[in-house]
């Protein structure tokens, strides 16, 4: 038996157009990945340097999250989330494209990244 925010959520799923239905699994996914996940094992996260994981010539924005997540896994996902959450709602929402979103987001995972390496050789 489903609660009464999950059948809320399948009745709306049910009345959208396959395509809409399409863009809300994708939302979802997205918020998904937001989530903290895999701890660090107690390294120092602010000493960790970025996997080297290349973008592949065709990459979703989910995927493109993803990638990048794992390429940094030093970072806050919460610290990341409105302006990722942002992009992604100018992706599906509003069409932008994909290449120009992931470009985007690499270029804020990166920024996050050197904010706090920063930080960390100020404080050393």
């Amino acid at each position: 038996m489903t609660s009464g925010p999950q059948q809320r959520l399948l009745k709306l799923f049910k009345r959208l157009a396959p395509a809409q239905q399409e863009c809300l699994l994708n939302y979802a996914e997205f918020l998904t990945q937001q989530a903290p996940h895999e701890h660090t094992g107690g390294r120092s996260v602010e000493r960790m340097e970025p996997l080297d994981i290349p973008r592949p010539d065709a990459e979703s924005v989910i995927g493109a999250i993803r990638r990048l997540s794992e390429t940094f896994p030093m970072l806050d996902k919460n610290d990341l989330f409105h302006e990722t959450s942002e992009l992604m709602t100018a992706h599906v929402m509003q069409g932008r494209s994909a290449n120009e979103v992931i470009d985007e987001l690499e270029i804020i995972f990166r920024r996050h990244y050197e904010r706090i390496q920063s930080t960390s050789e100020q404080e050393g």
